[in-house]
């Protein structure tokens, strides 16, 4: 049809720009009509644990999104922290290129290259001596957790299991990790829970002190509470909490899912706070878009895994070790990634200060650290994550549901703030 019109109306100028109208409008419908019956399949044939957006997305490069709309969006959630590089970053894409073509997967009953050199590059930039690898963050967590009783079980006994987390924390989905978690409203319909769990106000070393006991033989925290609504901690909670460990014998586990990868202006967080965990977690942007997870220790504690005390088939394997490795050393290379972090981070705060100020009455807090932000609502945050999303931006919400959060791909630019803030600006004044 579309050649024929074009044929019939060759020689008129007004013809031609209402076929070229026309062809744009049916190629909308198209998309629209495609996206349509993805997600009445998505409906149908998904276990329905998600809310989602109306989107389908089908590529990335960089800072932005295409939907199968044929929409644009500048995304500003990152996959949850996890596209650090952004989308598709030209350096990780090769590395899994090329290691596509050499060895996707073989068991950990072999020695794996990148696999080692993975290990080794985390454990000479992080305070760790040794390195397990899994597949997500609360994979990585629920070995944190087995690691810490085993390694009790082994020095003090079988009677000093329990590990301390906070209130509005958040660890994963497994049934362990889900158990650490403490938010209650996760808990609801999965009891009962893993026994040995105790929960303290985040930020209060009084309450921690208190909830130590013989039986004590870790404490859990996220650096910077993630989905708890991007709370930091005050200047010495955690040294606080690293003294009474120590006081203790009892192990510093650290939650850097969300927070480690440069996602704070430092490789790991737990270096803007000067201490050092013997236990740590990672996942998210260790692999820029591959799922990863990694737990790292000391030498000392690591010891208490031995052959068949933990396991995992698909970690670390060489697939996503490459694209690992790669991201890591671009994040380290001569600190550049790092200094733009911060550079970023200076002007996104200041930026946000000034829509603080210009919208009072909206706007409780502004807080975070790094490329880890949120702005706190007077009122429910949902109705402005779905204007930004017809505006072409995406962004997330967090903590009670009045706050919004944003952990940008760690190559966002000020024009990209910019578009945001006055986006943000907008939708408030309305």
């Amino acid at each position: 049809m579309f050649q024929f019109v074009s044929y019939y109306c060759c020689g008129l100028c007004p013809i031609k720009n209402y076929t070229i109208l026309l062809s744009s409008a049916i190629f909308m419908l198209s998309f629209r009509m495609e996206t349509k019956k993805l997600i009445e399949d998505a409906e149908k044939y998904l276990m329905h644990t998600y809310s989602r957006f109306p989107v389908v997305l089908r590529k990335g490069r960089g800072m932005r999104v295409w939907g199968t709309s044929g929409k644009e969006y500048l995304d500003f959630i990152g996959g949850i922290a996890v596209n650090v590089l952004g989308h598709c970053p030209p350096k990780v894409v090769v590395s899994i290129q090329k290691q596509a073509q050499r060895l996707i997967h073989v068991s950990n009953l072999y020695h794996i290259e990148p696999q080692i050199k993975l290990a080794k590059l985390l454990c000479v930039n992080s305070f760790a001596d040794k390195v397990f690898f899994c597949n997500s963050g609360a994979e990585a967590n629920e070995a944190a957790i087995k690691l810490a009783r085993k390694y009790a079980s082994d020095h003090r006994g079988a009677d000093c299991y329990e590990i301390i987390t906070t209130l509005n924390s958040f660890h994963g989905r497994t049934l362990g990790s889900l158990t650490a978690t403490g938010q209650e409203k996760f808990h609801k319909g999965f009891h009962p829970l893993v026994p040995g769990f105790r929960y303290v106000p985040y930020n209060n070393i009084d309450a921690l002190r208190a909830a130590v006991s013989p039986k004590t033989c870790a404490i859990l925290l996220e650096p910077i509470q993630g989905e708890g609504g991007i709370v930091v901690p005050g200047a010495d909670f955690l040294k606080q909490v690293r003294q009474l460990c120590d006081d203790n014998g009892i192990l510093l586990m650290l939650d850097e899912v969300q927070t480690g990868m440069g996602r704070t202006g430092k490789l790991f967080a737990y270096e803007q706070f000067g201490i050092v965990p013997d236990v740590m977690t990672l996942a998210k942007g260790l692999g820029a878009g591959v799922p990863i997870g990694a737990l790292l220790a000391t030498d000392r504690v690591a010891s208490a895994f031995q052959p068949k005390t933990h396991a995992s088939t698909f970690g670390g394997n060489p697939l996503v070790c490459a694209a690992a490795i790669t991201t890591l050393e671009v994040i380290l290379e001569d600190g550049f990634v790092l200094d733009h972090v911060n550079r970023m981070s200076r002007y996104f705060f200041e930026r946000l200060s000034h829509l603080k100020i210009a919208c009072p009455e909206k706007v409780l807090e502004v807080r975070g650290m790094g490329l880890l932000v949120a702005v706190e609502l007077v009122r429910d945050a949902l109705p402005v994550v779905n204007a930004c999303l017809d505006r072409g931006i995406l962004i997330g919400t967090a903590g009670a549901g009045n706050v919004l959060r944003f952990t940008p791909p760690l190559i966002v630019e000020e024009k990209d703030i910019d578009v945001l803030i006055s986006t943000l600006e907008d939708i408030l004044e309305k």
